[in-house]
């Protein structure tokens, strides 16, 4: 891994004096969702459809609704989601027998093989958070958000 930069990665402007934890954690939260996002692409995902796979993945068979609550996003967002990822052959969906109005997304077999690779994907964010804050231990919590920062983004360059 390159050697990390002293500066954070986003500039910080005057502004930020008022709040620099919050534009730090803000800033720490792009660069962890940028990374994440290139590693869901590898993967053949994109932001969002991972969350709906890893609840999938603790109870197979919800209802969409029960999906969105879940992940926390709007309807529109999740029916669209849940369409693409049954079009990639991830999932599927068949209507509720208790309900035909609801449809019940299931896993298919390849949305279940992405399991592992999900799990590796979680623990490499986990471990590049962990190592760096190994590190700055006892620097100060603003020194490491801006230390996981770069690190998110140095891993992101690869």
């Amino acid at each position: 891994m390159p050697a990390a930069n002293p500066d954070p990665v986003m500039p910080r402007p005057s502004l930020v004096d008022y709040a620099p934890v919050s534009f730090g954690l803000f800033a720490l939260a792009r660069e962890l969702h940028g990374y994440g996002a290139e590693l869901l692409l590898k993967l053949g995902l994109h932001p969002g459809q991972e969350l709906i796979l890893m609840q999938l993945f603790d109870r197979d068979g919800q209802t969409q609704a029960e999906l969105q609550q879940a992940v926390g996003l709007d309807h529109s967002t999740v029916s669209r989601s849940i369409r693409r990822m049954e079009d990639a052959g991830l999932l599927t969906r068949a209507p509720a027998q208790h309900d035909r109005r609801a449809v019940i997304v299931s896993l298919a077999a390849n949305g279940e093989a992405l399991r592992r690779p999900l799990a590796e994907l979680w623990a490499t964010l986990d471990r590049l958070a962990t190592d760096t804050l190994h590190r700055t231990e006892g620097a100060g919590f603003l020194a490491t958000v801006a230390e996981l920062e770069r690190a998110y983004a140095a891993a992101r360059r690869g």
